[in-house]
């Protein structure tokens, strides 16, 4: 009797923890969100201490001066022209859905790819009308990414502190298993991270150009657009390319051809030669394996979960390697960075 009492208090007690960790998901992911900033911010502070004559606290502070300085910089000297880029996108893209509603009409295309087309511009319509909701959503998200750069700033500050504490949990018979799972960690994000760093600006200084050659307006924002989303696999340059190719719709059906040419020929790029790169970088993890991950991290955790959905699948990976793998089912899988 006592063994299927203590049976059904530890299923109560798992079934707690799992539906604590579900309510505390959009917390945890803010965590994760702060390690993976910790990582830059410390590869960074390594990097300073190994060319400067100072400590690693003045390091530090060199660090996030020198990051938050550059992006805080291209706001300020860029943030004009591109809210005009896009708002000009803004403005462009009802106008873009009716040249491209004209051109498939001349094809003789059926009504239901034009009623797709009206109804995705009243979705554009009411959501740029709703400017109260998503003020506010921008002005949660603005306090969330705050309490995100102090905390990287206090985990990267002394984070020996950090994982002494967590392996403080750890049974003593597992240690040396964390402490290197901790190390796969670390080298999976910080490889990931400079070549993701890499293949963004690359992504979008050579769509920028393109779509500046091809004469599609606010080709800037557009490049930026497309830079911030490479750091979603997959689906982030598909995203990037829509409001490319209704923007170039405005100009014409053949620039808008073109517009499509340009986004394969930096895909390709991008997944042959950028993304090969990162992978030797970090983490080998099949393709497939990214995709599926941020299709279900979209479906759990929602945008942020997206955006975060690389980095995760990399610390999940490295993780599953080193602890269920190889300590738990003693393969001799290779583990990278070894």
């Amino acid at each position: 009797m006592s063994r299927i009492l203590a049976t059904a208090l530890a299923i109560i007690a798992i079934a707690g923890v799992a539906m604590l960790i579900v309510r505390m998901s959009s917390f945890l992911l803010l965590v994760f969100a702060a390690v993976v900033l910790a990582v830059v911010f410390d590869a960074i502070t390594r990097a300073l201490c190994s060319v400067l004559p100072v400590g690693r606290g003045p390091s530090l502070g060199i660090a996030v001066v020198l990051l938050l300085g550059t992006f805080f910089g291209a706001l300020f000297l860029f943030g004009a022209q591109l809210t005009n880029e896009f708002d000009t996108i803004r403005q462009s893209l009802p106008g873009a859905v009716d040249r491209l509603q004209a051109a498939l009409d001349q094809m003789g295309l059926g009504e239901a790819v034009n009623g797709a087309l009206e109804q995705g511009k009243k979705s554009m319509s009411g959501v740029i009308s709703s400017v109260g909701p998503y003020m506010l959503a921008v002005g949660n998200g603005l306090t969330n990414l705050v309490l995100v750069i102090f905390a990287a700033i206090f985990l990267a500050a002394d984070p020996d502190v950090y994982r002494r504490g967590f392996l403080h949990l750890v049974p003593e018979k597992a240690i040396d298993v964390a402490e290197a799972s901790l190390s796969d960690a670390w080298r999976g994000l910080n490889g990931w991270m400079k070549g993701q760093a890499v293949s963004s600006v690359v992504v979008a200084a050579l769509t920028w150009a393109g779509l500046a050659v091809l004469g599609v307006p606010s080709a800037g924002g557009l490049g930026v657009i497309a830079g911030l989303l490479d750091v979603i696999p997959m689906i982030g340059p598909v995203i990037a390319g829509v409001p490319a190719v209704l923007l170039a719709f405005t100009h014409s059906p053949m620039t808008a051809l073109w517009t499509i040419v340009l986004f394969l020929l930096v895909q390709q790029l991008q997944g042959n030669f950028l993304q090969p790169m990162i992978q030797k970088q970090a983490v080998d993890v099949p393709p497939a394996l990214l995709l599926f991950s941020v299709l279900a991290a979209g479906m759990l955790f929602g945008p942020l979960g997206v955006l975060l959905a690389a980095p995760l699948t990399i610390v999940v990976f490295v993780l599953t390697k080193r602890i269920y793998v190889r300590s738990l089912l003693g393969k001799d899988v290779k583990i990278d960075g070894e």
